[in-house]
């Protein structure tokens, strides 16, 4: 359940929808959806350094 959350949180389908929110709320969603992708992008790359050493 909490997996599946994150995974519709992170989803770029739900980041255009329309919502009842304010327009600051939203891109401040925005934004952290955007850090929470590149510290997972991250993460990947330095597991692919790690395992080629």
């Amino acid at each position: 359940m909490f997996l599946k959350r994150i995974l519709y949180y992170l989803n770029p389908a739900t980041l255009f929808g329309k919502s009842g929110h304010d327009v600051n709320l939203k891109f401040m969603h925005g934004i952290h959806r955007i850090s929470i992708l590149m510290f997972l992008a991250c993460l990947v790359v330095m597991g692919v350094r790690a395992c080629l050493r």
